[in-house]
């Protein structure tokens, strides 16, 4: 009790109840019309119809269509309210141009070298497929004179961070969904108010949602205050917008252009089990050196200078890469986008999972999954492939979980082995195929990340850091519980039911 008017005047609340009050007076401003009813009636048929093929039509996954289908059809009012609220990927014309001239920017700043593709297709076709589409699709190069190391958890990718934010001298730059007071950050904050003292350009974007419930409304004003540039990704404003839908889900961590980290782990202490949040928490993290930095350094400046409203000089940041060096395998650094109508990440996965001829490991923490992905996976095992999929032992959000399990009964039947981390939360975002090839980032099995969320990951190739994915997949096998297709079947009937509703609005969630 002591603590409920902190909660009720927390930003979230605030934010939430003004928008629940908003879409409340679009329902009672209907109601209040019921004397017009016949003509209210037809009018709301017409709209409603309109929505319905407004969202046939459109280039969304065919999944997503049909959950809002659903509920437009079955709430009118409420589901073309909350459509418009969280149904698009719908932008101004304005930001439309600003965000062309990113993609401008990223296409002006990044080549690639056509001798490294030609080797790679003399080496491995499959390699070479992925790559041409990851470059094609999202504008970045492969490189072969690059290198990198995962990390299994999210204590070593942290220890490793400290280290290396210590050796900057010209910027450092950080990207992320979620930051939080605590250990982690706070030994980080340290080192960046330290550096920005001493004249390096220290900057840090993150998601307004993601940290909404952790970061007081002004925070980028303290970092100001420090000498570190801030800015906030889509503020959430209690006002009903389509804009809200889309998050910045990226965990980008830059330093002079030569070094850069991305993966699951955000920067709160939870990552990295200083406190417990549903078990032991799991993560995994990959440092990138050499020139493959280059690209994820303008992933960061393209968003920064969008959200900035900048046009900077962007070849400034481009340190002197060795034209001699000599990389580990090949490297392709790639950033999805909600809004430029293609689902990168959600492709390179099916063409892994087409690719794979031996194996197919996948650790997520969720599984929400549409039909073509489900297909994808099913017919891999039915012809022989070895596919296991890791997820959590406890979840962090309870329907998201049931939806997860749903999707295990159609899975193991086909001979998909589904396996659950018994110590608590698994977070890593990663996926290997044959212990050659390896998607790591932060990008989940799920409608959000997939479809609706601005990520990012490195894509590898015949790299020593494929071996040190295989060989996190092997150490945490044995410490999970395999959920066979006899034990996806014992489940009561009501929880068929709850799951088979859940499964519908799935796309949503």
């Amino acid at each position: 009790m002591r603590n409920l008017p902190k909660l009720l005047f927390q930003r979230v609340v605030v934010v939430s109840l003004a928008i629940l009050l908003q879409i409340l007076f679009v329902i009672a401003g209907m109601d209040w019309l019921r004397e017009y009813w016949h003509w209210m009636k037809t009018a709301m048929d017409v709209v409603k119809w309109v929505a319905v093929l407004t969202i046939m039509t459109g280039r969304s996954n065919p999944s997503y269509k049909m959950a809002w289908i659903i509920l437009i059809l079955a709430f009118p009012v409420a589901g073309i309210t909350i459509y418009l609220l969280f149904g698009g990927n719908r932008i101004s014309n304005r930001e439309n141009r600003r965000m062309n001239r990113v993609e401008v920017m990223v296409a002006q700043h990044l080549r690639q070298d056509q001798t490294v593709m030609q080797a790679l297709e003399r080496e491995n076709i499959p390699a070479w497929n992925h790559a041409r589409y990851l470059l094609s699709s999202s504008r970045y190069p492969v490189y072969d004179n690059s290198a990198a190391v995962y990390f299994p958890s999210g204590e070593s990718c942290y220890a490793r961070m400290l280290e290396e934010l210590e050796k900057a001298e010209h910027y450092i730059f950080l990207e992320f969904f979620i930051i939080n007071n605590g250990k982690m950050w706070d030994s980080i904050l340290e080192v960046l108010h330290r550096k920005a003292m001493q004249g390096v350009d220290v900057r840090v974007l993150y998601d307004d949602f993601g940290c909404i419930t952790r970061l007081p409304m002004r925070y980028c004003r303290k970092l100001r205050e420090m000498g570190i540039e801030a800015h906030v990704f889509n503020p959430f404003i209690p006002v009903l917008s389509g804009r809200l839908n889309n998050r910045d889900h990226r965990k980008l961590m830059l330093i002079d252009g030569k070094v850069g980290f991305t993966g699951g782990v955000n920067l709160a202490d939870e990552y990295i089990n200083e406190i417990e949040r549903f078990g032991h928490w799991k993560d995994c993290g990959i440092l990138v050196r050499g020139e493959a930095v280059w690209s994820m350094v303008m992933m960061f400046l393209s968003i920064w200078d969008y959200v900035a409203g900048l046009e900077e000089d962007v070849a400034a940041f481009r340190p002197d890469y060795p034209e001699d060096a000599k990389g580990e395998g090949y490297l392709q650094p790639f950033a999805d986008s909600p809004l430029d109508h293609e689902d990168v990440g959600a492709t390179i996965f099916q063409s892994l999972i087409q690719s794979a001829c031996r194996r197919l490991w996948i650790m997520t923490p969720y599984l929400i999954l549409d039909d073509k992905m489900i297909s994808a996976l099913c017919v891999a095992a039915k012809t022989g492939v070895d596919v296991r999929i890791i997820t959590p032992g406890i979840p962090d959000k309870w329907y998201v979980h049931a939806v997860t399990r749903a999707n295990y009964e159609p899975l193991t039947e086909a001979g998909v082995r589904i396996f659950e981390f018994k110590p608590g939360f698994i977070h890593s975002k990663v996926c290997l195929a044959d212990d050659q090839y390896a998607v790591v980032g932060t990008v989940n099995m799920d409608f959000r990340s997939l479809y609706l969320h601005f990520e990012d990951a490195v894509y590898l190739y015949d790299s020593p850091a494929v071996s040190q994915v295989a060989q996190d997949f092997e150490e945490t096998f044995p410490v999970c519980r395999e959920m066979t297709y006899a034990r996806c079947r014992h489940v009561h009937f009501y929880q068929r039911i709850l799951r088979a509703l859940l499964q519908v609005f799935s796309p949503l969630l």
